[in-house]
Parts: structure tokens; C-alpha cells; sequence
């Protein structure tokens, strides 16, 4: 009977123990999600990365359009709409063509970034 007691003593004494460990878990997780967060900035491999992403992204939209317009315009040229056909295609060019250089100048000013962030970590 003695031996009963202690056990669901020391039962209780666990149980009270494991039960106080949980509570002081589930307060710590929530003061480190009200913690701001701290902004880190990408470095200058992420950052010539994305900047060559980026002017990929303008190639490929600029191409896009032009694609999109010249195939407007032969299909309005051949189905007898000459000056509509040349609007199309013209206006397909001028899209594509500022999509180009959009991404370009993008890409660089990032390829840029990232390559100053090099240079900041070299000397």
C-alpha cells in the first residue's frame, strides 16, 4: 500500500510537472510571433540573380508582344485590312520593344546592385 502511494504520488508530482513545462512552451511561441521581424537584405548572388531573371522576363514579354502583334497583323493583312494589319504590327513592336527595355533597365540596376554588394563585402 505504501509502494501504491508513492507511485501515484510521484504520478501526480510528473503529471503537475509536465503540465506547468507545457504552458511556459506555448507562451514562449507566442512572444516570438508579436517579435518584429528583422529585414535582411538579399545578397549579391540572390541579387544578380533576380536581376538577371528580370531582364530574361522583359526579353520573354517583349518578345511576346512583338509575336502577338505581327500575328494580328497578317491576319488582318490577309484577311484584306491593310492599315489595321500595320497598326497591329506596329503597335506589337513599340509593346515588345518597351518590355525589352523596361526589363533591361531593371536587370542592370539590379546585376548593378548586386555587384556593389560584392565589392562592399571584398573591401
Amino acid at each position: 500500500m505504501r509502494r501504491f502511494k508513492a507511485i501515484v504520488l510521484f504520478s501526480v508530482a510528473l503529471a503537475f510537472a509536465a503540465s506547468a513545462q507545457s504552458g511556459r512552451e506555448v507562451n514562449q511561441g507566442a512572444n516570438q510571433t508579436a517579435e518584429p521581424q528583422s529585414s535582411h537584405s538579399p545578397g549579391p548572388a540572390r541579387e544578380i540573380g533576380g536581376g538577371v531573371g528580370t531582364a530574361g522576363l522583359g526579353a520573354a514579354k517583349g518578345a511576346g508582344h512583338i509575336g502577338e502583334g505581327a500575328a494580328k497583323g497578317a491576319g488582318d493583312i490577309v484577311t484584306l485590312h491593310p492599315i489595321k494589319g500595320t497598326t497591329n504590327i506596329v503597335k506589337g513592336t513599340a509593346e515588345g520593344g518597351k518590355d525589352v527595355t523596361v526589363g533591361a533597365a531593371k536587370g542592370t540596376g539590379k546585376i548593378v546592385k548586386g555587384i556593389g554588394k560584392a565589392f562592399r563585402r571584398i573591401f
